[in-house]
């Protein structure tokens, strides 16, 4: 079994094939305040339907699309919003709006880190597939294979990956609670901890230099700190100081700080990352995974002769003829994040907020990304 894990990837010290990653890759509620500007929100969305030269429409597609996420983030009263755009696995564009801490007045910037809330789920989904890329797990397999006692137990791992319910009439669920599960099984093919795998195996090989495994790193019991270099811990410390503020956003658009309890991680919440960070994650999949496993993972996964809205681990929909994949992260009044790719154009977007404004309003949770402003005014623009 521990040779298995050496040659899998999933153990410490090895090189895989497809390791060709260098150091170059090294809530806001449907409320009044919204309603009162859904019209000039529509006008905007419709606004961007223009006809100019392929070039010349790039660059002022940039131009709008900040634009008019600078107006949607003051519309939403969110403090801070950090995005960036990847073509090709490149970023060509990113830009920090607002401010990470208000009363510091520190501007949010690419770099600055957030908490991810449920776009962790896409990292272990990633894990669970170079797991079964080695033979070392199976999708059909219950998860009561490792966790007798849940009360999912019949669940397979396919299920749990795209949120579907188990048994005879399995339909979609969404439920970051189930989803945590698979955390057990990944324990089981790795040997070790959770947050240790993700950190050896995502976050160290892609040099996703600003992220952490979870918020409570620095004060978690010294078992859990000694499976780290005290260089790492380090550099875990440094990025947790610029980490963004969380703030609630009251009805009239108004932002008041809210001091969190520092929390953990788990196989569906708690990764702490930057826009950068999340750029060299977007740009490595397909170093992690096969071109097959990434398939699987953006197609629509199939019960009952009927179309999930999920495939393993990531939300797959329809727009204008083109399929685009994605994710989002919901920490009520604290932060939000939104991941959109289009595969057939090799393009990617990533947004992430100090406040619930990009996720909260949307109720994303049911499948579809275009009832986002944010995510609907990227696609206008740019497919």
């Amino acid at each position: 079994m521990t040779q298995e894990l050496y040659h899998s990837g999933l153990c410490q010290g090895v090189t895989r094939p497809m390791d060709r990653v260098g150091d170059a890759m090294i809530q806001l509620r449907p409320e009044p305040m919204l309603r009162v500007r859904q019209a000039a929100v529509v006008a905007l969305i419709a606004s961007l339907s223009l006809q100019v030269g392929a070039s010349a429409q790039q660059t002022l597609a940039f131009t709008l699309f900040e634009q008019y996420v600078e107006q949607l983030r003051q519309h939403a009263g969110i403090p801070g919003i950090s995005a960036a755009i990847l073509q090709d696995g490149n970023v060509i564009w990113e830009r920090g709006f607002g401010h990470r801490d208000v009363e510091a007045g520190l501007p949010a910037a690419p770099d600055t880190p957030y908490l991810l809330a449920d776009l962790t789920q896409t990292f272990t989904a990633a894990m669970t597939l170079m797991c079964v890329e080695y033979g070392l797990l199976d999708l059909d397999d219950p998860i009561g294979r490792w966790a007798p006692q849940t009360q999912d137990a019949r669940a397979t791992l396919r299920q749990l990956l795209t949120h579907a319910s188990p048994g005879a009439n399995p339909a979609f669920r969404y439920d970051p609670s189930r989803f945590a599960a698979l955390g057990i099984p990944l324990e089981a093919c790795g040997e070790a901890p959770y947050r240790k795998l993700i950190a050896l195996h995502v976050l160290d090989r892609l040099a996703m230099v600003d992220a952490v495994p979870g918020r409570d790193i620095m004060s978690a019991p010294a078992e859990v700190r000694t499976l780290f270099e005290e260089s790492t811990l380090e550099r875990y410390s440094a990025a947790l100081r610029r980490l963004a503020t969380p703030y609630r956003v009251d009805r009239r658009g108004r932002a008041s700080r809210n001091d969190l309890p520092v929390t953990g991680i788990d196989a569906a919440h708690g990764l702490v990352a930057s826009v950068r960070d999340l750029a060299r994650y977007d740009a490595g999949l397909e170093v992690l995974l096969s071109p097959e496993s990434l398939t699987a993972s953006w197609t629509n996964g199939v019960a009952n002769n009927v179309s999930m809205p999920m495939g393993l681990g990531w939300f797959v929909q329809s727009y204008e003829g083109q399929r685009i994949v994605w994710h989002f992260g919901l920490a009520t009044d604290a932060y939000s994040s939104l991941i959109l790719k289009a595969p057939g154009r090799r393009l990617t977007l990533i947004l992430l907020a100090n406040s619930d404004g990009l996720s909260g309003p949307f109720s994303l949770e049911k499948g579809d990304v275009t009832s986002s402003v944010f995510a609907k005014t990227f696609l206008r623009l740019f497919l």
